[in-house]
């Protein structure tokens, strides 16, 4: 049996996502963020000595961590031919890019934008207020924000090409490719005016399997 080691609002919801199109049986260990910092607990370092998630373990002692590390590995053992394209065609070309794309590429500005947020928005001494909120609004203008337009506008280019980002079949790089979108549309600045890309959320959290995963994982921040 496969165990998750879920927490909330974060990456591992891609994995429950998964499994349930895979339909394979799995449990969750559920974690919870510290409300103040946002970080994992420290329990989590009993699992993966970096005391992140996703991880998941199997019951003959494997570890598995990295979203998509994971997801590649539950494609290889359990896909049986579904959510992944025939190896050597120009599909699998196109998925192996996107898998990597959307923690190479796509979350690190996403990332930068969250911490300069609330750079801006947290407490400190009035003195040092106005540095800080116009250091952390000077980097969003320079390097920010445009990065995040910028990665914006080519998805949503290459969703006019086909339907899913590997090309016209639904596969695991549209699953991986979930959060940083969801991230972009809940902090980035992705609305209708792409409108391939809303559409493209419009189509996952349509599936069964994606309902079912948040039913399983509980409340999902991203959403809201």
């Amino acid at each position: 049996m496969l165990t998750v080691h879920h927490l909330n609002n974060s990456r591992s919801q891609r994995v429950l996502w998964l499994l349930e199109e895979l339909g394979l049986p799995y449990d969750i260990v559920h974690y919870q963020r510290d409300p103040q910092t946002m970080l994992a607990p420290a329990s989590l370092r009993a699992v993966h000595p970096l005391g992140k998630s996703p991880v998941v373990t199997t019951d003959d002692g494997l570890v598995l961590a990295e979203s998509g590390a994971i997801l590649e590995t539950l494609i290889e053992r359990h896909g049986q031919g579904r959510f992944a394209p025939a190896p050597g065609t120009p599909e699998a070309l196109r998925y192996r890019y996107w898998m990597h794309f959307a923690e190479g590429t796509a979350m690190s500005p996403l990332l930068l934008k969250l911490v300069f947020d609330r750079i801006e928005g947290s407490r400190m001494p009035f003195f040092v207020k106005p540095i800080a909120r116009t250091i952390a609004a000077k980097a969003k203008a320079a390097f920010i924000v445009p990065n995040i337009e910028s990665h914006l506008s080519f998805m949503e280019a290459e969703l006019g090409k086909s339907e899913w980002f590997a090309g016209g079949e639904f596969t695991a790089a549209d699953i991986q490719m979930s959060f940083p979108v969801e991230a972009a549309q809940a902090r980035g600045g992705l609305d209708a005016k792409r409108p391939r890309l809303m559409a493209y959320l419009a189509r996952i959290h349509a599936r069964p399997a994606y309902q079912r995963a948040l039913e399983r994982g509980g409340p999902y921040g991203l959403l809201s």
